[in-house]
C-alpha cells in the first residue's frame, strides 16, 4: 500500500513538471488523445447564427431584396448567415403550392423564385463586403422526386420492399426520395455539389440536414476536401459528439431546446439543465459548439413561435441560450417579435412593422454585444466552462460562473414565475461587476442576499 502511495506522489510530481525527468518518462499507453482533428476557422470563435429563409424574409421573397437587408443585419451583430436551400424545388409530389425547401431537385442550380445565379453571386458578394460569412443549407440525404438523378442514376436511390423508391422510413416526407450513401457516385454528386459553390461562389460552409442521416464517413471527407479550398464553418442537425471529431464545428443542442421549453411551461425547474450541461462538460469535446437555439426554421414551423413555446421565460431563456455554453441562434424575424408560425409551403412574408416596438430585438442586439465583450462566452474552445454557483435555491434559481483571464461573467436565472430571494452559498462569484445592460455597479458576497422576480435574471461581468 505504501509502495502504491509512493508511486502515485512521484507520478504526481512528474506530471506536475518540477520534475527534469518528466520529459523523459516512457509512454504507458494511457496517456490522453484528443480525438478533434479540425480546426475552427478563427473567424467563428465569437459568431452568432442569423437564419434566413429567403422566401419569406422580405416581401419580395428574393436574393436581390434579401441584400438589402444586409446592413441592418449587420447593426444587429449576427456574423454568420445560414440561407434555407437555395435550389430549385421538385415538382413531383409537391407539398402545397411552392413546395418544401428541402425537395432539392439540382443540387447545382438556384431555385427561380429566388433569381438567378448571378443574383446569388451578388448577395453573397455584398455580404462578404460588409464582413459576414455565408453558409448554405444543404440537403444529403433525399432528393425530389423529379431531380434528374432518379432517372440518369435510379440505382443510387433506396428502394422499399417493392423496389420502387422510398422517402426517409417512418416520416411523412412524402415529397422526397432517399438517396443510398453506399453508391460512390451519390458522394462523388454531392460532395462535388458541395465543393461546387465554395469553390465558384465562395459561400464559407454549410448547415447539413438530417445529418445523421448520411454516413459519418462522407462528412468527414467532404470536410477535408472543402478546408482545401478555403477554411469553412459546418453545423450538423445532429446530436452526437462524433460528428465534432472531423467533420462538424457545431451541431443541435436538441436537448437544450426541449428542456429549456419544458421548464418555460412549469415542466421542470432549475435543476432539469444539469442533466445537460453536466453530459456537455463529461461527454462532448472541449472544442464542441453545440448550436442553443430559441427558434429555427422547424420549431417555428411545427412547435410554435417564441411567444407560444416560451411566454414570460422568454428574455431568461434567451440570455442563456447566448450567455451559457453554446453558439446562439437567430431565426429570422426574432428580433421584430415575429409572432406567426410561417408557412413552410406557401409565401408568407414577415412583418417586420412589428420590430417597431420589439424590445427583444433590443435584447438580441445588446446580447451581441455582450458576448464579444467577454471572451469567456467565445465559442467552443475559446470560452470558459460553466462552474455551477451554490444557492440556498437550486431548484429556482439556475447561477453559474465563466472566467476566462481577468475576466468573469456571472449569471443567476429565476426559472419560476414567483420572486426569489436567493443566496449564494460559495465564494465563487465574491467580486464587484457591472450589470448587463446598466453602468449599475454590483458587489456580490458569499451568504449576501440578492432579489430576482418572476422569471427574471441577473447577468454580470468584470474585466
Amino acid at each position: 500500500m505504501h509502495k502504491l502511495v509512493a508511486t502515485a506522489a512521484a507520478l504526481a510530481v512528474l506530471a506536475s513538471g518540477t520534475d527534469a525527468r518528466a520529459d523523459t518518462s516512457p509512454p504507458t499507453g494511457w496517456e490522453a488523445r484528443d480525438k478533434v482533428t479540425l480546426a475552427h476557422p478563427e473567424w467563428a470563435r465569437n459568431a452568432v447564427l442569423y437564419q434566413i429563409n429567403t422566401r419569406q424574409f422580405t416581401a419580395e421573397g428574393t436574393f436581390a431584396a434579401a441584400m438589402q437587408e444586409l446592413p441592418r443585419l449587420k447593426e444587429l451583430g449576427v456574423d454568420i448567415l445560414w440561407l434555407m436551400p437555395i435550389h430549385p424545388i421538385g415538382a413531383e409530389h409537391r407539398k402545397g403550392t411552392l413546395g418544401s425547401p428541402y425537395s432539392v431537385q439540382d443540387y447545382y442550380a438556384v431555385n427561380p423564385e429566388f433569381g438567378t445565379e448571378e443574383d446569388f453571386r451578388a448577395f453573397v458578394d455584398a455580404a462578404h463586403a460588409q464582413g459576414f460569412k455565408v453558409i448554405l443549407d444543404l440537403v444529403a440525404n433525399h432528393t425530389a422526386w423529379d431531380n434528374e438523378l432518379a432517372k440518369q442514376h435510379p440505382d443510387w436511390y433506396e428502394k422499399d420492399w417493392k423496389g420502387d423508391f422510398r422517402p426517409t422510413p417512418w416520416w411523412n416526407w412524402s415529397d422526397i426520395i432517399d438517396l443510398d450513401w453506399s453508391k460512390p457516385g451519390v458522394r462523388e454528386h454531392v460532395g462535388g455539389a458541395m465543393e461546387y459553390w465554395v469553390r465558384e461562389f465562395g459561400v464559407d460552409g454549410y448547415r447539413a440536414d438530417v445529418a445523421g442521416y448520411v454516413p459519418l464517413d462522407f462528412w468527414e471527407t467532404a470536410r477535408a476536401r472543402l478546408d482545401a479550398i478555403k477554411p469553412v464553418f459546418m453545423l450538423g442537425e445532429v446530436q452526437q459528439a462524433a460528428f465534432h471529431y472531423a467533420a462538424f464545428d457545431a451541431t443541435y443542442a436538441w436537448d437544450w431546446h426541449n428542456t429549456s421549453k419544458n421548464v418555460a411551461k412549469g415542466k421542470g425547474d432549475a435543476t432539469s439543465f444539469y442533466g445537460y450541461y453536466a453530459e456537455n462538460e463529461s461527454l462532448w469535446p472541449r472544442q464542441a459548439m453545440r448550436m442553443t437555439y430559441i427558434e429555427n426554421h422547424d420549431s417555428n414551423a411545427w412547435e410554435g413561435t417564441t411567444q407560444e413555446n416560451y411566454e414570460a421565460a422568454l428574455d431568461a431563456m434567451t440570455v442563456l441560450s447566448f450567455t451559457g455554453e453554446g453558439l446562439p441562434l437567430i431565426h429570422n424575424g426574432m428580433e421584430a417579435c415575429n409572432a406567426k408560425r410561417l408557412e413552410f409551403f406557401e409565401r408568407d412574408p414577415i412583418d417586420w412593422g412589428r420590430g417597431e416596438d420589439c424590445a427583444y430585438g433590443d435584447l438580441l442586439k445588446n446580447l451581441i454585444a455582450f458576448r464579444k465583450a467577454n471572451p469567456a462566452l467565445a465559442n467552443g474552445q475559446w470560452g470558459a466552462r460553466m462552474h455551477k454557483l451554490e444557492t440556498d435555491r437550486p431548484e429556482q434559481v439556475f447561477a453559474w460562473v465563466r472566467t476566462a483571464g481577468e475576466n468573469r461573467v456571472v449569471a443567476f436565472f429565476n426559472f419560476g414565475d414567483k420572486p426569489v430571494t436567493v443566496t449564494p452559498t460559495s465564494a465563487l462569484a465574491d467580486g464587484t461587476y457591472e450589470r448587463f445592460g446598466t453602468p449599475e455597479r454590483v458587489v456580490l458576497r458569499e451568504g449576501q442576499e440578492l432579489q430576482l422576480p418572476g422569471w427574471g435574471y441577473l447577468l454580470l461581468a468584470r474585466n
